[in-house]
């Protein structure tokens, strides 16, 4: 069992958006979406949330800058003692609305560039001078004094691009670069023959601890819905101390602070527009809603958060891993894959000892949970 600790909150402020990505797992457009919380039922939630913890609050959407009264409950929820970022498209933010942004104050944007390529941006977000806005956006943050962190979900289509994005976050001086691996869930259920192979996810996040090893505090680079990466992690690692791996450039890997891959329901929870609480906004399963009882409450003793929590409950190889207590394979994906979210992630080309001799037990007439 995982004793929780809200580390991390995302909430969906709205629904609403100015572009109409092709990966959007709330299938996002320019339109009023009903049933969004009202500015004092934000301020009721926020105060709810300082009950469970003292979480960072991400505010996203959809584009939370699409929602008037964005700022107001941002300064409220920064009142209550809460560090307060944002995910945003970054088309908005104008010089004006950045040093608005900063006396909030908002302490990091996290803007989603998917490609380096204006032309393919521009295609992927579903509006022509989406990049031009976006790095307009970048240098205004950036000019008021705001850390930027950029964001890619990473397919078949851009993976290819991956050293040039990292290159490219590196050039506007973004603190970290976080690629998601796609979650094909809403609009993004038409990526899903774009989704990276099992074997292209190894490689990728081998490639990736390469670079964080190279680049050390220059950048944190994390992949993002990839918590088999945890477990490439240790081996490398592992394989570094005994000979067999390069070793790393200090004994320290940035990445050492994280403790677990999957964190839904243990150390990060989602909250939708309508106050829909979830594991995460990729797992569409709901745990409450903050209208019919109290967040706090939601998050202490939830019966999916119970069930996340207790590793016991995990199905598959993922059950049987080694490295289940720090990776826990993506309950939203294998999800979307099954229909269950105990079940084994689909994307990991891992095979634990436990879970083969298991197989092989099954064969001659046992079975695996």
């Amino acid at each position: 069992m995982i004793r929780p600790s809200l580390h991390l909150l995302a909430w969906e402020i709205t629904r609403r958006c100015n572009l109409s990505c092709a990966h959007c797992r709330a299938s996002s457009e320019d339109e009023a979406y009903q049933g969004e919380l009202s500015t004092e039922e934000c301020y009721h939630l926020i105060d709810e949330i300082v009950k469970a913890g003292r979480p960072i609050l991400i505010l996203t959407g959809g584009e939370p800058l699409m929602r008037p009264d964005v700022l107001q409950v941002a300064q409220y929820a920064v009142s209550q003692e809460l560090r307060v970022v944002m995910g945003t498209n970054g088309t908005l933010v104008s010089a004006e609305l950045a040093t608005e942004l900063k006396s909030v104050p908002i302490s990091r944007l996290a803007v989603s560039l998917d490609f380096p390529v204006p032309g393919l941006q521009d295609s992927f977000r579903g509006k022509p001078g989406a990049y031009r806005q976006a790095m307009a956006g970048i240098a205004n943050a950036r000019s008021a004094g705001i850390e930027i962190q950029i964001n890619s979900t990473i397919t078949r289509l851009n993976v290819q691009y991956l050293a040039d994005l990292l290159e490219l976050s590196l050039e506007v001086g973004a603190v970290a670069f976080h690629p998601f691996m796609l979650v094909p869930t809403g609009r993004g259920k038409g990526l899903e023959p774009e989704e990276l192979s099992p074997q292209q996810y190894e490689e990728t996040l081998n490639w990736i601890y390469d670079r964080q090893v190279e680049l050390g505090d220059r950048i944190f680079f994390k992949p993002t819905d990839a918590p088999h990466y945890m477990r490439v992690l240790k081996q490398r690692q592992k394989n570094a101390a005994s000979g067999q791996d390069a070793p790393s450039v200090s004994t320290q890997h940035p990445l050492q602070t994280l403790t677990r891959g999957c964190l839904a329901g243990t150390g990060f929870c989602f909250v939708s527009h309508n106050g829909t609480v979830q594991g995460c906004g990729y797992l569409d399963v709901e745990a409450g809603n903050v209208r019919e009882r109290p967040f706090s409450q939601i998050w202490a003793d939830a019966p999916l958060f119970r069930q996340l929590r207790d590793l016991s409950n995990i199905k598959g190889k993922c059950g049987l891993c080694e490295y289940k207590r720090i990776c826990g394979g993506c309950r939203a994906r294998a999800y979307e894959a099954t229909g269950d979210y105990l079940e084994a992630e689909p994307y990991c080309m891992y095979r634990p000892s436990r879970w083969v001799k298991a197989k092989q037990g099954e064969e001659k007439g046992g079975s695996i949970r």
